[in-house]
C-alpha cells in the first residue's frame, strides 16, 4: 500500500484544481497535461479519452507525478508521485459526467467527441510533498 495523502491536503480535490500530470513518452522524456482531478479516498483519479497521448503512456509506463496547486493560495501545493494499480472502463461516463459538474456546473460532460471511450486511472500515491 502506498502513502496516504495528508489530511491538510485534502481539501485541493473537492476545489476546482486543475492538477498538472506528467507521464513519460515512449523515449523518456516527461509529458505534462492539465487534467481534472478526483480522489476516492486512496486514490487519485484521472479521466480521459482511450488513444489520448496520456493513455498511451499510462499504459506503458505507471510511474507518474500530479500536482495541484490550491487556486486561492499559489504558494500552496500538493506534490503526489505514484503509479497507475488500475485502469476501468466501467463508470467512465458517469465519472466524466460528475467532473463536468465540478469543474463546469454542466450535468453532462460536453466535449464528449463520437464514439469517444472513457477510462479512469487510478493511482496510487507513493510520496506526497508540498507546502
Amino acid at each position: 500500500m502506498g502513502q496516504p495523502i495528508p489530511e491538510k491536503y485534502l481539501d485541493l480535490f473537492e476545489k476546482r484544481v486543475f492538477a498538472s500530470l506528467a507521464t513519460l513518452m515512449p523515449d523518456g522524456t516527461p509529458q505534462v497535461t492539465p487534467v481534472w482531478i478526483d480522489f476516492d479516498g486512496r486514490h487519485v483519479l484521472v479521466n480521459t479519452a482511450v488513444g489520448r497521448q496520456k493513455d498511451r503512456n499510462l499504459q506503458r509506463e505507471p510511474r507518474v507525478a500530479v500536482m495541484l496547486l490550491d487556486p486561492d493560495n499559489p504558494y500552496r501545493y500538493l506534490e503526489i508521485r505514484g503509479r497507475v494499480v488500475d485502469r476501468v472502463l466501467e463508470g467512465a461516463d458517469q465519472h466524466i459526467d460528475r467532473m463536468a459538474r465540478k469543474y463546469l456546473g454542466a450535468d453532462q460532460y460536453p466535449y464528449r467527441q463520437p464514439g469517444e471511450v472513457r477510462v479512469i486511472f487510478r493511482i496510487e500515491p507513493e510520496k506526497t510533498g508540498g507546502i
